[in-house]
Parts: C-alpha cells; structure tokens; sequence
C-alpha cells in the first residue's frame, strides 16, 4: 500500500530533518537506496519513512558499511510502510559479526600502535611496520603486519 499523500515530504523538508544535503538525497535515490515519487510539476516527494532510511545510511557509513552492503540491508525493508522495531533488529543481527570484526581489528590496531608509537624503531627486528625487504608486498597493500599478517609466515 502506497504513503498517503500527507505522508510524502518535499526533498527539502528530508533534507532538513535528516541533516544531509540535498545533493545527497539525490544522491542515494541515484544509487537506488530510496526513491522518489514525482508531482505533476516534476517534484521529488519523499514518504516519511525515508526519514529512517537516510538516517540509517548515515549512521551505516559511519559504522564502515558501503553503499552496496547498506542498498543490501534496506532491501529488505518493506516498501510501502515504516520499518517497524522488528525489520531494525533483523537488520542489526545481519551486520552484528560484521561490526564485532571491525571493532576487533580496531582495538587490535589500536593496542599495536600503543606499542609502535612508543617504541621508538629502537628494535627494527621487532617492529610491526619494519617491512625488510617489502617482503609483506605479496599479501596486497597497507602496512600488512599491524593489518594482522605475520613476519614469520611464509609468504612474508
């Protein structure tokens, strides 16, 4: 069942409640994570619910999620009516074990460079950014064994 008339919102009222730019509204609806419906004068209208919606994206991409994984969530929320608690929490268990990895590899991160911060490059034997030879180059970019690689795999 479609939003009632009274429930559709100028792209401007969106904006406004949702703190995003217009630009990026048109953005999204672009991308196909909301949708617009028209006015006989070429208007975007909005339902009420993409209040929700655009919240979500933003706090989504916050989180590290990309547009295609966000575009995955929301597909599964009803067109037509606001997402009740009930689609929320599915979505929230779906991205649990993907948010409790990031946050192991930050925290992971973030007690490795406690101690490469503070160690002063004095031990380059055991230093986690030391790459002697660019050896950790074969397992793709970044500073690999901070990223979680060994030194002493055989690969590295």
């Amino acid at each position: 069942m479609p939003p009632s008339p009274k429930d559709m919102l100028p792209i401007g009222h969106i904006a406004k409640r949702t703190g995003l730019a217009v630009s990026a509204i048109r953005f999204y609806e672009d991308k196909g994570l909301i949708r617009a419906t028209r006015t006989a004068s070429g208007q975007r209208r909005f339902a009420r619910a993409d209040i929700r919606r655009l919240s979500f994206i933003r706090i989504a991409q916050g989180l590290g999620l990309t547009l295609p994984e966000i575009a995955a969530l929301l597909s599964d929320l009803p067109d037509g009516r606001t997402p009740t608690a009930r689609d929320w929490k599915a979505i929230s268990h779906r991205i649990r074990a993907t948010l409790d990895a990031r946050i192991a590899t930050l925290e992971k991160l973030r007690d490795d460079l406690d101690g490469c911060i503070g160690c002063g490059c004095l031990s380059l034997d055991k230093c986690r950014l030391y790459n002697r030879d660019d050896r950790a180059a074969a397992r793709g970019s970044g500073p690999r064994y901070l990223m979680g690689d060994s030194a002493s795999d055989p690969q590295g």
